[in-house]
């Protein structure tokens, strides 16, 4: 496993989702902590290509997630996300065990963490359990656009199925806003995602008018030491 993720430690994840003009305005304003992994999310990666993974890379010099969510063709994803700065990837939990077991290895020969992302998978642990190894994290994640349905939940239950059998680290992410971080932590979650989201979005997460200078160390000190 990468340096970077220690037992028993908390971090939070921040997702750009917007443009590479959003991570040049809001990036500088967060203050390097070990604690805080900065990811490009899917539709940053989709709008602005690997230049997008790179540009965080360079102003970035802790952990960078590449959500590319891969589903196929597994050591080609995880090789040009690699090369373009990131230092963990995630595949879809829905995809072939196949294509999960040559992620994990993948992301194991180019030390960069692996994330196995269950958006819409009813059994997370069941669909562990065939895998050849294990990734170092699994992320619970309730969908986008899966928040505007009022009976739809992140699922904090599988977290104490998961690691019923298994030691990985657990991230939770779905309309998460600092003041439900606590929460997330009280129901055993390792890593909290939360959302950059503009003021007009339907999502919920960070404003990106938000005060980062101010309100990341308050967020941290949720997190604990």
């Amino acid at each position: 496993m990468p340096q970077g993720l220690t037992p028993n430690q908390r971090y939070i994840q921040i997702a750009f989702n917007g443009t590479i003009q959003q991570v040049r305005r809001i990036l500088p304003r967060i203050r390097y902590d070990p604690r805080i992994w900065i990811e490009a999310g899917t539709p940053f990666i989709k709008r602005e290509g690997t230049r997008g993974i790179n540009l965080i890379r360079r102003m970035w010099r802790g952990v960078v997630v590449a959500d590319l969510k891969v589903t196929d063709g597994a050591i080609d994803e995880v090789n040009f996300a690699v090369n373009a700065g990131a230092s963990a990837v995630t595949a879809m939990g829905s995809s072939p065990v196949a294509t999960l077991n040559r992620f994990i290895a993948a992301c194991n020969a180019r030390n960069v963490y692996s994330m196995i992302d269950m958006l819409g998978v009813s059994d997370p642990l069941k669909k562990m359990q065939p895998l050849k190894m294990k990734p170092d994290c699994v992320v619970i994640h309730k969908g986008r656009d899966e928040e505007s349905v009022a009976r739809s939940i992140i699922r904090y239950k599988d977290i104490s199925k998961i690691r019923s059998k298994y030691d990985v680290f657990i991230s939770v992410a779905g309309g998460i806003v600092p003041l439900r971080v606590r929460t997330a932590y009280f129901n055993g979650a390792d890593i909290v995602i939360l959302n950059v989201v503009k003021s007009t979005d339907e999502n919920e997460g960070i404003n990106e008018n938000s005060n980062f200078e101010q309100l990341i160390p308050q967020i941290l000190s949720e997190v604990g030491n």
